[in-house]
Order: C-alpha cells, then sequence, then structure tokens
C-alpha cells in the first residue's frame, strides 16, 4: 500500500469528571490523532496518548507534534509499506519519542488490516473473541467517594478493580477498602511515587492479597524493583520502567517484577507491543493492556492487542461512557459484565465519528 496523505490533528477533549494520580489531577486531554490515507481511497487512525505536560514520561503534546511534522511523517509519506513491522527500521534512527512513534504506527496498522479487509486484532494475531476489563480509580480525598465508585463498578461487572496510590493516601485506603470490600480482584498503582525507603509501607501491603503492585519505584528503574520484588510477597507489575523489548528482557532476567503492564505508547507501537507480548509468553510471565485516558480511537487499539494469547489479566480498557459524554467513535466502546467484545470489521472496527473530531479540533495539519 501506498501512503499518499496524512492528517495530524490536535485535540482537546474534556473528560466527564477529574482524574486525580500521584502525578496530579487533569480533566482537559490535549492529544493527537493521526490519519493516513492509501492510494485506495482507505483511512487509518492513529492515536498520540500524551498530556499537555511531561509528567507521564519526557514527551507532552506540543513535542509529539514537532516530532511528527518534522520528523516521522517525512519518512513515510509517499512511501510504499508492505508492512506494518517496516516502520521500526524506519523511525530507529530517532531516540525515543515513543508515543509519536506509535501514533503514526498505528494509522498504518489500522490501514494496513482495512487494506487487507481484516480486523486489526486478526492482523496482528488475536486469537480472543472477548476479553476481560477492569476499572481504573484515581486518588479520592474522601474515603466515601471512593467506597462508592468501587461498588459502582463491582455492580457493572468489571473483572478488576485499581485504586492509584502516593504516600500517605495508602494503607489507610487499602484498610477501609478491604473492609468492606474483603474478596474483590483489586490492585494498586503507585506510579512511581515510592522509594526503598518505603519498604516497610510497602511490605504491609502484602496483608491485603492484592492482585499486584504496578511501578511503586522510579520510572525507569529495574535494580531497585528487584530488589523490592524479593522483600515482598505481593507481584510487581512494571509500567514506567518498561519502553521496548530489551528493558522487559532485562527486567524478567533480573527478577525485577512478575508481571508488566504492556501499554501501545509507551513502548513505540503495535510492533513492538506483540514483540514483548511473545517474550512474555514464552517466560511465563502474564501481561495486561494499562490505559493512557484514551479517546475511542486509542481504546480500539488496546481492544486489538489485547485479543492476543498472554493479556490474561483484565486490562484498563473501560466504556466510552466512563470518560466521556460522547467519544469520537460510532459505536462507542461498551463494556457487558466485565466483558468487552473484540471487533470483527475492518481494521479498529469502529466508525471514526468526523464531526466530533471536527468539534474538538485545535489545530489541525495536512501531509501530501
Amino acid at each position: 500500500m501506498k501512503v499518499n496523505e496524512i492528517h495530524l490533528y490536535k485535540m482537546n477533549m474534556r473528560m466527564k469528571n477529574p482524574f486525580t494520580t500521584s502525578f496530579g489531577t487533569q480533566q482537559d486531554r490535549l492529544f493527537l490523532l493521526v490519519e493516513a490515507k492509501s492510494d485506495e481511497g482507505l483511512s487509518g487512525w492513529g492515536e498520540c496518548v500524551t498530556s499537555e505536560l511531561p509528567l507521564y514520561i519526557e514527551e507532552f503534546t506540543q513535542s509529539a507534534w514537532y516530532m511528527l511534522e518534522k520528523n516521522l511523517i517525512p519518512l513515510v509519506i509517499n512511501q510504499e509499506i508492505k508492512h506494518p513491522d517496516e516502520l521500526q527500521d524506519k523511525f530507529k534512527p530517532f531516540k525515543r519519542n515513543n508515543l509519536a512513534k506509535s501514533a503514526l504506527e498505528g494509522a498504518i496498522w489500522d490501514l494496513y488490516a482495512k487494506t487487507r479487509g481484516e480486523s486489526l486484532a486478526s492482523s496482528l494475531g488475536g486469537v480472543r473473541k472477548t476479553i476481560e476489563v477492569g476499572i481504573s480509580l484515581g486518588i479520592e480525598e474522601n474515603i466515601n467517594d471512593l467506597l462508592q465508585s468501587i461498588k459502582l463498578k463491582v455492580d457493572e461487572g468489571y473483572k478488576r478493580i485499581k485504586i492509584k496510590i502516593k504516600p500517605g493516601k495508602d494503607l489507610d485506603v487499602l484498610d477501609e477498602v478491604r473492609k468492606h470490600f474483603p474478596d474483590i480482584p483489586l490492585m494498586v498503582d503507585a506510579n512511581s511515587a515510592y522509594t526503598l525507603s518505603d519498604i516497610d509501607t510497602l511490605k504491609k501491603m502484602d496483608q491485603y492479597h492484592l492482585m499486584m503492585i504496578e511501578q511503586p519505584l522510579t520510572a525507569g528503574d529495574l535494580i531497585d524493583h528487584a530488589k523490592l520484588q524479593k522483600s515482598i510477597k505481593t507481584p510487581i507489575c512494571l509500567d514506567e520502567s518498561i519502553h521496548s523489548y530489551e528493558n522487559a528482557r532485562q527486567a524478567i532476567e533480573i527478577g525485577s517484577g512478575k508481571i508488566i503492564n504492556l501499554k501501545v505508547g509507551r513502548v513505540g507501537g503495535l510492533t513492538e507491543a506483540k514483540r514483548i507480548h511473545d517474550m512474555c509468553e514464552k517466560a511465563n510471565i502474564p501481561v495486561w493492556c494499562g490505559g493512557m485516558l484514551e479517546s475511542g480511537i486509542g481504546r480500539a487499539h488496546n481492544i486489538a492487542i489485547t485479543s492476543l494469547a498472554n493479556f490474561t489479566l483484565p486490562g484498563d480498557t473501560a466504556a466510552s461512557s466512563r470518560y466521556w459524554e460522547k467519544d469520537i467513535i460510532q459505536p462507542e466502546v461498551v463494556v457487558h459484565h466485565g466483558l468487552l467484545d473484540v471487533p470483527e470489521g475492518p481494521g479498529i472496527g469502529f466508525d471514526v465519528n468526523r464531526e466530533e473530531i471536527k468539534k474538538h479540533t485545535v489545530a489541525h495539519k495536512e501531509f501530501k
């Protein structure tokens, strides 16, 4: 296929509710969409899951726009592409910038699947027709608000509850949650808020029978996570420490954790995510798909990758209505009793609502 036109959209969408982590609180999402068109008139879509500020990783929305505009899109426009895997070599000279790379590669993957008349999940080698879904809940000032949210999501059938924690908002919160919900599948996400000096607090989390503690220590760290994992029974799940196949290989080798949260954007795209998935499968390391407060386009890519065999734990791909008054895809992502159907239509399997995209677009550039 030949990519003869690419559109870059800067989007500003307001979430239904503020979402608080150890990084801070956000409600307005400033992110990018990439649309790649073929000479056959088909469109593929990708999402750049940045935020306005570089709080999660070093990338942010404006830097990703620059990277796509000046460096990545020129490598793809008017080029013949036989398979999306080719983009890894094309992008290799540019260090990191994984969110930008993933957005463009995702649009090409969607276009590739549509050209072949098959679903993105099938193109990736997915085997699941339905996937289990969990929910991620932000830090609440009032514990009763958190307990109410958990009850609502448990009643809706979500298969796992994740709550965000930080120092001072951890053991007391877990005490209350377990008092009211002693048996639910529960995990916590620290977003790098702790150090090894907090090891006594982290050890005490063993008593709560958690599925995992996600990214307790510094982003990028593998060595201290390995030390911590030897000291606690609860499995450590790595998130911000895994940006590539090599990161994952080293983490497995030294025992930095027992689970990996595999975010497509963070590792640079679907091709690298699939490589990491395959390695983890051979090493008996379960993976699951984390969320980045995506719109429906990014959510659709998450669904496709989660159809692979080793995604054995519920991910964060909640229903569109969890975050948005109206999503930018049709139909919206809907969860039934904690399960989500993998679309069988061509590409991502959802139609893009161009009117909604137009409504939220604050900048647009066309490349030919």
